[in-house]
């Protein structure tokens, strides 16, 4: 079986639809150690790869005559977001003729968006604001939810704990009463025993 179809791949509100061409600069967390720190990255995008949960997308840049790229995973919680500075014109899914030419030769006309394109890039970017806002809005919510289940949770827990130390606490009050009553019963069956003796005497005494 196919892995795709066993994970459910949900994807990140904070990488926008982009294509190869564009100009984008990638937001990556690198741990290090104990800490964790975001790294920016910006260059075009040379490939974009397709595969469910194991998409990615390859970034090239060129700095200091040296041409450098990177691959993201594009389902990866360490990518946090993905940045569109500018969209590019090209006929090519792969672009890995820009490998051969030099930092100048590599530059991509900018693809002007048309008005329709314009404006669903700002509906997805409103959208991707709303749904943040909610997002934060409800945490609160569900934690305040989530307490009085794990109140309701606890409390049988605390009855029973409750219970058993009273149980614990009763039991030697218990069994001194117990003993207390045991010693008064013996004594009163010496003293029944010590005021019968004289009169079965003077039975016998009689006989």
């Amino acid at each position: 079986m196919n892995m795709a179809s066993l994970v459910e791949v949900k994807p990140n509100p904070n990488i926008p639809a982009f294509a190869p061409g564009d100009t984008v600069k990638v937001s990556a967390k690198i741990v290090e150690g104990e800490k964790e720190r975001t790294q920016l990255f910006q260059g075009v995008v040379i490939k974009v790869r397709h595969s469910g949960v194991g998409s990615s997308f390859t970034v090239r840049r060129v700095t200091h005559g040296v041409g450098v790229e990177r691959t993201f995973p594009l389902y990866s919680p360490l990518v946090e977001k993905v940045e569109v500075v500018r969209h590019g014109k090209v006929r090519r899914a792969k672009l890995y003729y820009l490998r051969g030419l030099s930092a100048k030769a590599s530059r991509i006309k900018e693809r002007r968006l048309s008005k329709q394109e314009s404006e669903m890039e700002r509906e997805a970017a409103q959208k991707l604001k709303q749904e943040q806002k909610l997002e934060l809005e409800q945490e609160p919510e569900q934690k305040l939810e989530q307490e009085p289940e794990q109140k309701l949770e606890q409390e049988p827990e605390q009855k029973l704990e409750q219970e058993q130390a009273s149980e614990q606490e009763q039991a030697p009050e218990q069994k001194l009463e117990q003993e207390q009553a045991s010693e008064l019963e013996q004594e009163q069956a010496s003293e029944l025993e010590q005021e019968q003796e004289p009169e079965q005497k003077l039975e016998q005494e009689q006989e």
